[in-house]
């Protein structure tokens, strides 16, 4: 076949010669710019300078896995417990979804954060706090430029239904207090205490010191970096409570519990009979023992909503309060 080119197109043939891709190869790429650019060569231009635009922001990015490390970081002046909460979910993420730790984040689509969240948490709460957490890692990487946008934001949040915790027994109590004064000569009794007596949470009542406890105020101070919602509040001191702290008093300088706490913990209610399948602990019982007895005995919502730190009364009203469970409110504050 003879084909006769004009000077113009056998020029064309030696530009795309010295390019190196093959001929046949950079002509498609030529047409489809082309017909991107709908025939108009300026356009064509505009339109590959665009994708190849797309195309850097696209490689720009990290892994999962180094993403959790930057967002890790980012927190580092958080409270205790917000960092440690950030630090368990995402190893659980990486742990429970195979190949997710190599993962490109920019590649991570919203329905692949719903299918992660469900493979790695079994239950409503704990899936509504993942999905929180990992919107964190990847809004952190939004204003990285590791990704465009946050893939979590279409994930629909869990629907959790608040159900009531049981509170304690009076005989109960009574159990739980006789083996906090027996348990390693009484040192965890002031703690036990703080969180039956006050609602203060076991978290919270670890990070105390005994110089944020004014007996003669009758209050404790609970300072923003140990509360669990970041606000400080002013706990009041009944008179059940000011009786034990009294007793166990040590220096100010001194923490309220002793050392591995959580341990100490978690024997003392074994002690006192709870912790096998029978009978398991109910989770911040003491906590909602305290919102049950103050309400049945001070009636009032607002009171207690300032004592047990929430920022309204909907929680106290729909998981917290059990009247049902209430006996001798005034033998519990005068004990």
């Amino acid at each position: 076949m003879n084909i006769e080119l004009s000077e113009e197109e056998m020029a064309a043939l030696v530009l795309l010669k010295r390019s190196g891709v093959p001929a046949l190869e950079a002509a498609q790429v030529a047409c489809a710019a082309i017909k991107s650019g709908k025939g108009r060569a300026k356009r064509a231009l505009r339109c590959i300078a665009a994708g190849a635009e797309e195309l850097k922001k696209q490689e720009h990015t990290v892994t999962f896995e180094k993403a959790v490390a930057f967002a890790l970081e980012a927190r580092r002046e958080r409270r205790v417990r917000t960092v440690y909460d950030f630090r368990y979910f995402t190893r659980r993420f990486m742990k429970r979804c195979p190949g997710l730790a190599r993962r490109k984040l920019r590649a991570i689509t919203s329905q692949e954060c719903a299918q992660y969240i469900e493979m790695a948490f079994d239950t409503p709460r704990q899936r509504q706090k993942a999905r929180l957490i990992l919107s964190g890692v990847f809004g952190t990487a939004v204003k990285r430029g590791w990704c465009s946008e946050n893939p979590v934001s279409k994930v629909e949040a869990p629907r959790v239904v608040e159900k009531q915790v049981p509170i304690l027994t009076p005989q109960e109590i009574k159990d739980l207090r006789q083996t906090a004064e027996a348990h390693q000569g009484g040192s965890c009794a002031a703690a036990v205490g703080m969180m039956l007596y006050a609602g203060i949470r076991p978290h919270e009542v670890a990070r105390l010191t005994w110089a944020q406890v004014d007996l003669r105020e009758r209050a404790i101070y609970i300072l923003p970096q140990h509360s669990k919602t970041g606000g400080a509040r002013r706990v009041t001191i009944h008179k059940p409570l000011l009786r034990i702290l009294r007793v166990h008093r040590r220096g100010k300088g001194e923490r309220i519990c002793p050392p591995n706490w959580l341990w100490h913990w978690r024997e003392l209610r074994r002690a006192a009979g709870w912790g096998s399948p029978a009978h398991p602990w109910p989770q911040d019982a003491l906590r909602h023992t305290f919102a049950s007895y103050h309400l049945s005995h001070f009636r009032s919502y607002a009171e207690l909503q300032v004592e047990i730190g929430h920022r309204d009364a909907t929680l106290l009203r729909t998981r917290y309060v059990d009247q049902r469970g209430v006996r001798s409110s005034a033998q519990f504050w005068a004990a």
